[in-house]
């Protein structure tokens, strides 16, 4: 008996070392799979609602609320107001009739009005299909630019991070579309993708690491027209906004830091960062943060490494996506739509140049996690989707360093060699 369990064992260990348990066909069946799942709680829950408020009490697209609540202020001349707790939520529910629904805070710089005004022009309902809609097809454009193959879609569209964030009506779609978009255009059309990453300024939260990689790898002239991009949009929001708007949201940030973040109201389960682990866990507010820049420190160090080596970009790529959802301490679970971008460009890698033990079952545990991580932190108290994260990290790494390791040895190796009638060692560097 104890022979067979431990031969059985064995064979799931090699087959999660390996990888072979995820052939293309169980890859194509899981996405399909979810993606039915999805077809029917979707409409479903929907149909089950009181109009555009669910049998919960929340409105239909939760978060979209707070967008189309400060949008409506906007139309009315009032943006300042959508930063003031009281006056937000009533707004909100404005937007359902004056029916009692819970408050969803608008935290997000005033650039962000421009999306607010346009899902306002239109009702409710309409604004968030075209809100989902459209930054849906943004991220799968994404997607399929990074790695180009017939899956692609299936696999990404099937990423259950998409239906936290539809579930949500949130942004994770198109911050997963600027930065996978910038990081693909960043050799191809690096003026364009400045422009992305400027944008990506409206989740301050993300931009801690990404200027540090680029100016590690050299990317000037990305960072200028990121920095441009920035300040136009200040222009722009001061011209049609006015200064106001932007004292309020200074004057705001204190009760996102304290409640929002320090308190946990919007929930220990939901965020993903290593703050939220250990607040979740007991420890102090100052504690959290001094572990959390901790990790943050080790993270600029190593990615201002790896940028400057000669590693492969899809490594450097993926490195910097899921280093900035580990870097800062508010990250939620719908924000794991950026994981993809993490996942799309190691399996562009590996798909190249073959997958070592363990890749494969880690891109697959991080592909699964957003499914898992809110409920398994919220019975068990272990932060899931911190860890995986965590272990994505270290594996990209690790597959970097070899790499550096083998190119190094073989670069060192040409010099050795040049001149010499047996020579032809460098042709060997191809396909590292």
């Amino acid at each position: 008996m104890n022979a067979k369990f431990c031969g059985g064992m064995t064979h799931i260990w090699q087959g999660l070392r390996s990888g072979e348990w995820l052939t293309a066909a169980r890859a194509r069946g899981y996405s399909l799979i979810l993606l039915g799942i999805c077809a029917i709680v979707i409409p479903t829950w929907i149909a089950l609602s009181d109009g555009l408020v669910d049998r919960n009490g929340n409105p239909i697209g939760t978060d979209f609320s707070n967008v189309y609540a400060a949008g409506t202020l906007t139309w009315q001349g009032r943006p300042a107001e959508a930063y003031q707790p009281a006056l937000q939520l009533a707004a909100e529910k404005a937007v359902f009739g004056g029916r009692e629904v819970p408050f969803y805070g608008w935290h997000y710089p005033p650039f962000f009005f421009a999306i607010a005004v346009l899902v306002a022009a239109v009702p409710y309902a309409w604004g968030l299909a075209i809100w989902l809609a459209a930054s849906l097809a943004a991220y799968l454009a994404a997607m399929r630019a990074i790695l180009p193959r017939p899956e692609t879609l299936l696999i990404a569209a099937a990423f259950p991070a998409v239906f936290v964030n539809i579930g949500h009506g949130q942004n994770g779609f198109l911050t997963a579309a600027l930065l996978g978009g910038a990081l693909h255009l960043l050799d191809r059309r690096p003026w364009l993708a400045g422009i992305l990453i400027g944008c990506l300024a409206y989740k301050p939260q993300f931009g801690v690491l990404i200027p540090l990689a680029l100016l590690a790898g050299g990317r000037w002239n990305v960072v200028g027209t990121a920095a441009l991009t920035v300040a136009a949009l200040l222009v722009l929001s001061f011209v049609t906004l006015g200064g106001g708007v932007w004292h309020a949201f200074a004057d705001s940030m204190h009760f996102t830091q304290t409640v929002v973040l320090e308190q946990g109201g919007t929930g220990w389960e939901k965020i993903q960062s290593v703050f939220s682990a250990v607040r979740m866990w007991g420890a102090g507010v100052h504690t959290a943060y001094a572990i959390q820049i901790s990790l943050a420190l080790m993270l600029a160090a190593s990615l201002v490494w790896l940028w400057q080596s000669d590693a492969a970009f899809e490594l450097k790529a993926s490195a910097l996506a899921t280093g900035s959802l580990l870097a800062t301490p508010y990250v939620l679970d719908y924000d794991l739509v950026v994981l993809a971008v993490a996942i799309a460009f190691f399996a562009r890698y590996g798909l190249r140049r073959g997958f070592r033990d363990c890749e494969i079952s880690v891109l697959a545990a991080a592909w699964i996690v957003p499914l898992l991580s809110r409920s398994v932190a919220g019975v068990t108290g272990i932060p899931l989707g911190l860890l995986v994260l965590l272990a994505l990290y270290v594996f990209t790494l690790r597959r970097a360093a070899t790499g550096s390791r083998r190119i190094g040895t073989l670069a060192s190796d040409c010099r050795k060699a040049a001149g010499e009638p047996h020579g032809r060692v460098c042709e060997a560097g191809q396909g590292t």
